[in-house]
């Protein structure tokens, strides 16, 4: 289950997204989870009843029925994903496994109106849901020169009772088009349509491939590094105490089980691997690559960064449109080694979302960080997956991951202090990496 993100409200807003008046809230057992939840920011409401979560999602023009969660322990729900929801009723909150921070909680006294009754599946009103759902959710309107108001009044027009799919699924497309936002997408069926930023590829295995035997090759002189999780992540010494660990995703650690869980585990066994005590006492510095990352779970790059460092601080602050920024704490890890120095980051236009939210988690690490290649690819939010009346679906960001001055990196990505080339045909032509190299000579200096 993915219960992502929404443009919470003004009081008019709020009241129309709970279809009026309240009535009073059904009497439930002390600390219970049971009864009505509106998930502040995120366009959803729970129904918490007979051991079973539903979610419905919600704006002020509909509610339709997302996914089903069955309760597994007290509070503890488990989606078909294998997703863990933590509901915790006296602190108002939601944890998601895999996602960083809690979701704001409201106990409600009610499903909205609008969730007791169908909701029309015809093409005007699916346009509508669609508009809707980026006009409450989309925080990047204005950073992007979008107006949203302007594309309705182009495209609705265009939309009647009598509109096929496939021309909605390519007026919904062209709509979302000029966003150029990863974490944008149009699906109906086996179809979609998402859009990279302009002149940045998407990380996929035949790229993944021939990098990975361009990095050995070249900059490992042919020595294979060691492989762990699946092949995600991997790790070779370098001459003069150097250390080279890439990362080419944060999910897919283990193939067999898709639960957090599982993956935790076993990017533990990798880094208890890599980071013993002795290699963290003797490395000089440490390369990590995350220049082709896919992204996955913004937890378990936190859980990296609590490796890499002795002093606990803020990784970034995380916020919807309509709820205060809360912070991501770095915490170092017990009971187990911890490497405290020098680090060079490897970055570019294919380091996706969650290869994202790692690279801004090192931003204030004590202790020197450097990043070195491109900017990074500029999406950084959980995605509201959501459903359409006719069945298609969409994906869209609502979260902000903010800096210690409030700055976020979307759109533009986080820029690198050394910009150099990356995997450009030139660099595979003339056998370069002009990022590698940039790192190993700034971390010997």
């Amino acid at each position: 289950m993915r219960l992502r993100s929404s443009k919470a409200a003004t009081a008019l807003v709020a009241l129309a997204l709970t279809g009026g008046a309240i009535a009073p809230a059904a009497a439930t057992q002390p600390g219970s989870a049971d009864g009505t939840w509106r998930v502040n920011g995120y366009g959803t409401v729970l129904r918490i009843a007979d051991g079973r979560l539903q979610e419905y999602q919600t704006t002020s023009v509909s509610c339709l029925e997302g996914e089903s969660a069955q309760q597994t322990g007290q509070g503890v729900f488990r989606a078909g994903d294998g997703t863990i929801l933590t509901v915790r009723p006296d602190a108002g909150s939601l944890e998601l496994s895999g996602s960083v921070g809690r979701r704001e909680l409201r106990r409600i006294g009610r499903l909205p109106q609008a969730c007791e009754r169908p909701t029309a599946t015809d093409p005007v009103t699916t346009f509508d849901v669609f508009w809707q759902s980026f006009e409450e959710n989309y925080p990047f309107f204005d950073a992007k020169g979008i107006d949203w108001h302007a594309v309705r009044e182009t495209y609705r027009p265009k939309v009647h009772a009598t509109t096929e799919r496939d021309e909605l699924f390519a007026l919904f497309s062209e709509m979302v088009k000029p966003l150029y936002d990863a974490h944008v997408a149009v699906f109906d069926g086996d179809r979609y349509f998402a859009e990279s930023r302009p002149g940045t590829a998407v990380p996929g295995p035949e790229l993944d491939t021939r990098i990975k035997n361009h990095i050995v090759a070249r900059d490992l002189r042919g020595k294979k590094p060691r492989e762990f999780a699946s092949g995600r992540i991997s790790y070779a010494d370098l001459p003069e105490g150097l250390g080279y660990l890439r990362i080419s995703g944060f999910a897919g650690y283990d193939t067999e089980d898709p639960a957090y869980a599982a993956q935790l585990a076993r990017l533990d066994k990798a880094l208890d691997t890599v980071l013993t005590a002795g290699r963290t006492a003797s490395l000089q510095g440490l390369v990590i690559d995350v220049r082709i990352n896919g992204g996955g779970s913004d937890a378990l790059g936190v859980h990296i960064a609590e490796r890499l460092t002795d002093t606990p601080y803020v990784a970034y602050r995380k916020r919807t449109q309509y709820t205060r920024p809360r912070p991501v704490p770095v915490q170092p890890a017990k009971g187990r080694p911890r490497y405290t120095g020098p680090v060079a980051v490897l970055t570019s236009g294919t380091t996706y979302s969650a290869g994202e939210t790692f690279t801004q988690a090192l931003i204030d690490r004590p202790g020197r960080t450097i990043r070195i290649g491109e900017p990074t690819q500029g999406v950084f939010s959980d995605t509201m997956d959501r459903v359409l009346p006719n069945g298609m679906a969409l994906w869209l960001p609502n979260e902000e991951f903010l800096t210690r001055s409030g700055r976020t990196f979307d759109g533009a990505g986080i820029p690198p202090h050394i910009r150099t080339p990356v995997f450009t045909e030139e660099e595979f032509t003339m056998n370069r990496d002009s990022a590698f190299d940039a790192a190993v000579a700034a971390l010997r200096h």
